[in-house]
């Protein structure tokens, strides 16, 4: 079974920019759709970005969309999340998960990380 770990997360100025990974071991990426979601302190958890098997479709939440992309490199078993423009409202653990269908509610994917920490402030 695919097992996923996460990186990238730290400490940014509002308007900064940060790109997460989210490597696998155990299995191919290609063979699942892969998503972000993010979980902020006394916030509910909210589905970030969700890429889907073969990439074909492509999920955001408005919050995100225009700042934040979501993207698979196979040759590097990873999918990437770029986000710019930062806002002190993106302050939250990321996680990644996988699961054979995209969707947007990505905390029901099977198939999750330990997560990483991203904090905007200046």
């Amino acid at each position: 079974q695919v097992q996923l770990v996460e990186s990238g997360g730290g400490l940014v100025q509002p308007g900064g920019s940060l790109r997460l990974s989210c490597a696998a071991s155990g299995s191919s990426l290609d063979y699942y759709a892969i998503g972000w979601f993010r979980q902020a302190p006394g916030k509910e958890r909210e589905g970030v970005a969700c890429i889907g098997v073969s990439d074909e479709v492509t999920f955001y939440a408005d919050s995100v969309k225009g700042r934040f992309t979501i993207s698979r490199d196979s040759s590097k078993n990873t999918v990437f999340l770029q986000m710019n423009s930062l806002k002190s409202d993106d302050t939250a653990v990321y996680y990644c998960a996988a699961d054979l269908f995209p969707t947007l509610q990505v905390w029901d994917m099977k198939i999750r990380g330990k997560g990483t920490q991203v904090t905007v402030s200046s």
